[in-house]
Order: structure tokens, then sequence, then C-alpha cells
């Protein structure tokens, strides 16, 4: 990747103080209040009333590849990650093989840095084939070029209390974590795919009660209070799991929480039409569940927003509800359904959102200084030049075929949302201008005004 300087001129960043920012040899070269002065080769980029983030960073991406190139490849899920002001992705570890060994891992490594789109870091499995009985190759794992930090059955819950104590025994020798799919299979099975309530009742559909996740994410915090070490609580959506949270967080347990930008927004009111998108894992909840994220994320309960993306090929997802696969699209829409949901409230500010869409996630998955990658930190002198520029007045109507992704399963779709992402920078390399892909290498001027 070249590393053409780049000076991105008048931009707000966190959305308060103006400035301009030099980038030269994929680091922040100088940022002035007055006018920079810039290398007579920069790419120069008009950023007038737009906002200055550190590169997002997602800790919950379902890239497919290997195994089901037909849903999506690293290659087009780094594009549209990209799209959406990412410079960094989690790659989950439910793919055919599963990314259980050293060996897989530095496959899904290799093929995150051969697209050089986006740094796409894999998720290892923690059980081999995501079986939950035996631990996959933790150490190896951690040890190897892709440097695994997170674990996670994703898709599965690691319901066996005796295996999940061993996995964080295990990682806490490396400062690894473990992200919880918590889903108690007793009491959620297989085919439950509807919030249980009156609604499941009235449209026949297997309940999934917000208890089955509630009592894992209870188990697991005492597990980690116990063993020492840190749990991580992937998609955390009923009331009752935030005040698990509250609690643990109270006494100082070591866990983390993220929770989707569907989870934030989107009701069981959707799934009155039988419609298949509206079709995730664990369930879209009543509204009060919804308030309840919400100010959990507010008052950092809940550490970050996490996409979940879950692309799926129209031959898996045009079903009856109840045999359709789970999971929808995220990576290009999260950061206009945080602006739209959490921003334009008031909940949140812009530095709130660099907060849970970017620091924090790279805190927790162990990115913030690792070598070249240096996700999570500030926009500062000498730090590395992720970044993405945000259009705060934006209003998008989301169309779900205007996507980078391979697939089209968009919950979004015809919705209007707040703020667009304009332009995102990986090392100072831009990867996205004007909301469109930019072709590693090019070097034309791009302005965003």
């Amino acid at each position: 990747m070249t590393h053409q300087p780049v000076i991105v001129r008048g931009a707000s960043l966190l959305g308060e103080q103006t400035a301009d920012v030099l980038l030269v040899d994929g680091v922040v070269a100088e940022v002035g209040t007055a006018r920079v002065d810039a290398p007579s080769d920069a790419r120069v980029v008009e950023a007038d009333g737009l906002v200055l983030l550190p590169g997002l960073v997602d800790l919950h991406t379902h890239l497919r590849e290997p195994g089901r190139e037909d849903a999506e490849t690293v290659r087009t899920g780094s594009a549209a990650a990209a799209r959406g002001g990412y410079t960094a992705v989690l790659a989950m570890a439910n793919t055919s093989p599963v990314t259980d060994t050293a060996e897989a891992a530095e496959r899904v490594h290799a093929l995150g840095r051969a697209a050089g789109i986006v740094d796409v870091q894999p998720v290892g499995a923690v059980t081999k084939g995501l079986r939950g009985e035996e631990l996959a190759e933790l150490g190896l794992m951690a040890r190897s070029r892709a440097g695994v930090r997170v674990f996670s059955d994703d898709g599965k819950c690691v319901a066996d209390a005796r295996v999940m104590r061993r996995a964080l025994e295990y990682v806490k020798a490396f400062g690894g974590v473990v992200s919880q799919h918590a889903q108690e299979p007793t009491l959620a099975g297989a085919t439950a795919c509807c919030h249980e309530g009156e609604l499941s009742g009235r449209l026949g559909l297997p309940g999934w009660p917000g208890v089955a996740e509630e009592v894992i994410v209870a188990r697991d915090v005492m597990l980690a209070r116990h063993t020492g070490s840190r749990v991580h609580v992937a998609h955390a959506s009923t009331a009752g799991t935030v005040e698990v949270l509250r609690w643990a967080k109270s006494l100082g347990i070591q866990v983390t929480a993220e929770v989707t930008p569907h989870h934030l927004l989107l009701t069981t009111d959707l799934l009155g039409g039988y419609d298949p998108t509206f079709k995730v894992n664990p369930p879209l909840r009543p509204a009060e569940d919804v308030e309840a994220l919400r100010d959990a994320l507010a008052d950092g309960t809940i550490d970050a927003v996490a996409t979940d993306h879950a692309p799926h090929a129209r031959h898996d997802k045009e079903h009856a509800f109840v045999d359709a696969a789970f999971g929808m699209l995220g990576l290009e829409t999260a950061l206009g359904v945080v602006a739209s949901v959490m921003v334009s409230s008031g909940r949140m500010g812009w530095g709130d959102v660099a907060r849970v869409m970017s620091t924090r996630p790279a805190e927790i998955a162990g990115l913030a200084g690792r070598g070249d990658q240096g996700h999570g930190r500030p926009v500062a002198v000498g730090e590395p030049a992720n970044l993405t520029l945000v259009d705060p007045a934006a209003s998008v109507v989301v169309d779900r075929d205007d996507s980078a992704s391979l697939s089209r399963n968009n919950p979004w779709h015809g919705r209007t949302l707040t703020a667009a992402v304009r332009a995102t920078f990986l090392r100072g390399t831009p990867t996205v201008l004007d909301g469109q892909l930019v072709e590693i290498g090019a070097t034309t001027e791009g302005s965003l005004t």
C-alpha cells in the first residue's frame, strides 16, 4: 500500500475542534487549528462540515470465507466495512472449515492482508468444530502470525460450564478474551427464532426467551470472577442482561459487552409479516429491551457497538420464517443507525461514538498499539492514520442494491438514516472517498464538500 501524503482540511475532530490534519507515511504528522502546510504532492481532502473520527473497529463480523463465498468473501466484506467507516474487523470463526487451528487463523489473516482494504483480525473458535466439547488450539492461534486474542463459538453457545471455565483459564495466560454467544440451549433451542411472548404465540413461532441469554451471562460473569479472566458478551439483547452487567461491573468483574445496531432500533413489531430479513439470533426484542440497551450504551454499561454483519445468499434467506437463516447485514449502515438513535437524540456525542465504535472495541480486541495496526488510537500526532470522515448532516435512504456486500439481507432497506461516511483512511491511504471505494494506489484529489 502506497503512502501518498494526505491533507484533510477543516475537519471537526470528534465533532468539536476544527483542524487541518496531515497524514504522512501512514501516521498523523500534524494537527493544526491554523492552516497546515502540506507537501506539493499531497492529496487534498476538503472536509468542511465533516467530523473526523478514529477508524471504526468491529468486534463481530461474519466474512463467510472460507466455505460460503457465495454469501461473502474477505474482500467483499472488507469493502463493505470500509464503506461503513471501518478500518479493522474481527472475522468470526464459524466458517467452513472452522477457524479452530493456527493454520486456519493464518489463512483468514492472509486473505485480509491480500485484500488490503481493512485489517482483518481472525477470531478463533473456543472449541473444536464449534461442538462445545474440546478446546480448540487456543494457545497456538494466539502464537500464530494471526495473533488471535478473541475466541468465540458465535452462532453456538459454550453451554458446558466446565468447558467455559477451562477456556477462561487458558486465555488468561496471554491476555485473551472469550466472547460468548449467550443462548442456554435447553431454554432456547435450535428452532427458537422469535422473542418469546404474546407475539410468538400469536404468530406460531418457536419462542426464544430473554432468560435464555441472561442465565448464561450471569453464569459467565461468575466464572470470570472465579478465574480472574475476561469474558465478553456478544450481541446483548435484553434488559435483564443489562442488569447483570451493571451488577458485575459494580463488583469489578472483568466483563465487557457489545450491542448490535439492529438491537438498538428494531423491535418485535416487525415480525408480523413473517419477513425472514428480520430473523436474527438473538431475536429482535420488545421496545422496553431496546430502551434499556440504549441507556446501557450511553452510560457505559455496554462497552461497544458491534455489527454482527451476517450476509446470506438468497437461497438461504428466502424461506418460511422458521426455516430461513439467521442474520442481517450491518457494516455499511452501523454508523448511520448509531447516529440516528444515539446522536440525533442527544444521548451521545461524536466523541462517545468514537469510544463505542473505535477505541473501546480496539481495547477489548487487543488491537490498540499492536504493531502497524494501532486501531482505536486518538487523532493525534504520531498516531497511526486510521481515520473516518463523516457527514453528520447527511440524510440517507438505504438501498440494499447499493452495497459492496455480495448479499442483500439488509433490514434497513428503504429507511432513512442520519449521517454518512464520506472517507475512510487505512494507515493514511484512502480506501473510500466521496462515499465510494478507492482503488488502492489511485492519486486523484478528493473533495468531500
